[in-house]
């Protein structure tokens, strides 16, 4: 008599779920003082298509929450969903951009790309993958630059390096810890209009990591304000009403954008005020 074993099923993606749910999320780290609380029933539903802002003082556990929904970090209690399934560990479907590139050094921009590539899709022609590289080095106005290593790039061509490797992927999550934290003001401001304009051309859904209120405002649907750690929750919601495309200077004129610049100014340096407000 012969046995035949079963692989398990693999529940498929309801269509009809809420695209990204945070339901009562809660991650503690243990220490030689006892646990950690970093983030305490963190409950947010993020529609697909959405551009979302995490913004609040260091210590309150953005990037821990970051973590939870890239699936780099399980959540001791609660959990998180895409299409009604639980997310456990990290996949193409959610790709990361760090503030420090995470590049390699010896590679060139254009072999850091098509070595992401080609990790997760190996089946795919040499030529296909080759036109997938080319094309969004060049979306990030990078088609002049394939050639050279992350040395000889500044810090704003190697985050546009890490944007094209990550998008590349098509993932349906695009998770942004301070991407332009390290970057000189105009290379900020370019940056930020490059990642506004990608978003209008491909919807993917973003989750955003910044402490820049201004940056917030320009670019996301909704403002996400941490309370300070430990055991930190949302405290506050902004939704930005702003119509796509957005213009700066347009927004700087209008009296709404000053009304929610200083709500969150309000939030973060009154209501929860912090000793250490830069990170």
């Amino acid at each position: 008599m012969t046995y035949s074993i079963q692989k398990p099923k693999t529940a498929a993606p309801d269509q009809t779920a809420p695209f990204l749910v945070l339901d009562g999320v809660t991650k503690v780290y243990p220490t030689a003082s006892g646990p950690n609380v970093v983030i305490k029933g963190i409950n947010l539903e993020v529609k697909e298509g959405e551009f979302i802002c995490l913004i609040g003082h260091s210590g309150c556990g953005k990037s821990t929450l970051l973590n939870t929904i890239s699936g780099f970090a399980d959540p001791n209690e609660g959990e998180v969903r895409k299409r009604g399934q639980k997310i456990t560990k990290p996949g193409p479907d959610r790709m990361v951009v760090f503030q420090n590139y995470s590049l390699m050094p010896w590679l060139s921009a254009y072999d850091n790309v098509y070595l992401a590539l080609d990790s997760v899709h190996p089946n795919k022609s040499k030529a296909e993958k080759d036109h997938i590289v080319q094309e969004h080095l060049v979306m990030v106005g990078l088609g002049d630059a394939m050639d050279k290593k992350p040395p000889q790039l500044s810090g704003g061509m190697r985050q546009r390096v890490a944007i094209a490797r990550a998008f590349c992927l098509r993932p349906e999550v695009l998770i942004l810890d301070e991407p332009f934290g390290a970057l000189d003001a105009i290379t900020k401001e370019e940056m930020q209009e490059e990642l506004s304009q990608i978003f209008l051309d491909h919807k993917c859904t973003i989750l955003m990591v910044t402490h820049d209120i201004d940056e917030c405002l320009f670019l996301a649907d909704r403002l996400v304000m941490m309370t300070n750690g430990p055991a930190a929750s949302i405290g506050e919601i902004l939704d930005i009403p702003f119509p796509r495309p957005r213009d700066r200077a347009q927004i700087l004129e209008d009296p709404r954008y000053y009304d929610l610049r200083n709500r969150a100014l309000d939030f973060l340096y009154n209501r929860f005020a912090h000793d250490d407000i830069t990170d």
